[in-house]
């Protein structure tokens, strides 16, 4: 695996955190007791349910390791003690399309916390790379799904 550090911020750090803890305390005991239950019904071969456990413990004890790995490289940015002109990780940044004068808003986070409904963006998804080093005033040109598109910067905060 990758030594490469992961910038988060305080809140998906904590997010991670709290799902290991709920995997490793409740998911992982739920899962031996049902192939414990399904092994009870005797043979193993065509036992659907020992079968069902099993790939469900495989699921869980991976996004365990995922999580571990994520959590042990994990570098926390607090975005309420950046600053600067330029866009970077932890920046609200609002926008404006060019085209169609749609104002939007967007927190660039990391990977792992990136949630468009919350209006968090990953540090890696198009948008955000678009963005990066650019100020207020400046346009971003970004390649979507659905064509160029190309956005104003309106405000950088740090919150």
């Amino acid at each position: 695996m990758s030594m490469e550090r992961i910038p988060i911020t305080h809140e998906g750090l904590k997010r991670l955190e709290d799902e290991l803890q709920r995997l490793k305390s409740e998911e992982r005991p739920r899962i031996i007791s049902a192939i414990a239950e399904a092994r009870a019904h005797g043979d193993l071969s065509e036992n659907a349910e020992y079968h069902a456990a099993k790939e469900q413990q495989g699921l869980n004890e991976a996004r365990v390791a995922e999580l571990e790995d994520t959590i042990s490289r994990a570098e926390v940015v607090d975005p309420a003690k950046q600053s600067g002109k330029t866009i970077k990780f932890g920046a609200t940044v609002s926008l404006e399309d060019e085209d169609t004068g749609d104002k939007v808003k967007y927190k660039i986070v990391g990977d792992s916390e990136a949630n468009v409904k919350e209006g968090k963006i990953s540090i890696s998804s198009p948008i955000a790379r678009a963005l990066i080093g650019k100020s207020k005033g400046e346009s971003a040109e970004v390649t979507t799904p659905r064509g160029a598109r190309s956005y104003e910067i309106l405000k950088i905060q740090w919150k």
